[in-house]
């Protein structure tokens, strides 16, 4: 079942925690999302919207339920899920995804990932995996026909989900605002 707009407009958060163990399909790939981070706009230094809207940004400002996807380091593609009220800047980073279906179209766009469990730990590999990059952003999750839905298949977010502070920032560094799924062996980094 397809999430509904009200899921995504609340605190990021609130969000983040909730999207583990959602499925990501994009075409025919999915993947289960087993580790997530929080950005919350005008309060968190780490955000792209900490001073305001940009050309970049702009889609980080609403609607809820849409995919911010951003270019990073010349070469990444990473991609959010936007959060909250519309007009204030809010998202979660999809860090990474237990492969599920399409995993012969994931192999073929990463190549040098030796096993499976590599495919999508981490944020800009499940993008490459998937195939998402700028022709992605701003997709609408919520309805059809962006290609790009994210799905409740009844498996529940962990009861008590790992949490860390936020890998590779240096602004916002010390907020506990990572979570993931504990023991999965398809982390970016362990617990």
């Amino acid at each position: 079942m397809r999430l509904e707009r009200g899921f995504y407009a609340r605190d990021p958060r609130v969000v983040a925690p909730d999207l583990l163990n959602k499925v990501l399909v994009a075409g025919e790939c999915r993947g289960r999302i087993v580790e997530v981070e929080a950005y919350a706009g005008a309060d968190d230094p780490g955000s792209h919207g900490f001073r305001g809207m940009t050309p970049r940004t702009e889609v980080m400002f609403g609607p809820p339920g849409r995919l911010y996807v951003y270019f990073t380091y010349g070469m990444h593609w990473c991609a959010n899920v936007v959060c909250g009220v519309e007009g204030e800047c809010a998202a979660v980073l999809l860090r990474a995804l237990t492969p599920m279906d399409g995993l012969d179209a994931m192999r073929e766009r990463r190549p040098k990932a030796h096993r499976d469990r590599d495919l999508c730990s981490g944020p800009a590999k499940l993008t490459a995996a998937l195939g998402i990059d700028s022709a992605a952003n701003g997709a609408d999750l919520v309805t059809a026909g962006s290609g790009i839905e994210m799905l409740d298949d009844g498996t529940a977010p962990p009861a008590e989900p790992g949490r860390s502070v936020r890998i590779g920032l240096s602004a916002g560094a010390d907020l506990p605002w990572r979570w993931y799924v504990p023991g999965c062996s398809d982390l970016s980094r362990p617990g």
